[in-house]
This record gives C-alpha cells, structure tokens and sequence, in this order.
C-alpha cells in the first residue's frame, strides 16, 4: 500500500479547534438524490443529529453499521447536500489512502456525546 502524504503541520490551537465526539449511529437510510452519501442518525447523548457520510458504495450493506459507535466532528458549519443537510462529519479510516474504509471507533462502549482528550504542551521546568 502507497500511504497518503501527510498533510502540512498544524498548531495545537488549530487542533483544539476540533470538537471530536463519540456517538451512537441509531439509524442509517438511502439519500435518494445521492449515488454516495447516507444520511446517518447520531445519538450524543443529549441530542441526536444528521450526519451525511460518503458510504453508499464502500460497503455492501450500509446498515450494518447501525449501533454501532464511531467518531464525529460536531463544530463543522452545517452543510446541505443531495438536498439533505449535515450537521457534522463522520471519523472514516483509509479513504485517502484507497482502502477499504473503516470507522474509527472506541475499544470499549463510552457514553455518548464524551469528548476527545485535549492535549496541551507543558515547559519542562
């Protein structure tokens, strides 16, 4: 496998901008205006959101990834597509680098809507 080229360096700022959350995926149904995209229903805990995600054809049966928990980006603008609108991104492994893609999921159940762990540098004294 060629990996993708890793992208140009970014400040940990720019990192802290992301708010990366674990979420249940309650329901995964057809976009009909779409060849690409399913619109996933996401539980976070204290609300449930639409997240539109380029799936259709990378598995042979989109649905069952339905209770399943993976990664999401929530701060990201909403955005309409196929007529629908996404309200965040899902984490997907392998795309870029023309494999199969996989969600990035937890080793273990977590409760919905838990943040991912801001890392910060400290001055050795």
């Amino acid at each position: 496998m060629k990996q993708a080229a890793i992208k140009p360096q970014i400040t940990f700022d720019d990192f802290e901008k992301l708010d990366i959350r674990l979420g249940t995926i309650m329901s995964v149904d057809e976009v009909e205006k779409s060849d690409k995209l399913m619109k996933l229903t996401v539980d976070f805990g204290d609300h449930q959101r639409t997240i539109l995600a380029g799936i259709k054809q990378e598995r042979e049966n989109p649905a069952e990834i339905e209770g399943l928990q993976a990664l999401f980006v929530v701060n990201l603008p909403e955005r309409k597509m196929a007529g629908e609108v996404s309200q965040g991104m899902l984490f997907d492994i392998g795309f870029e680098d023309k494999q199969l893609p996989c969600l990035a999921i937890p080793e273990k159940p977590m409760p919905n809507g838990c943040a991912q762990v801001s890392f910060f540098l400290r001055e050795e004294l």
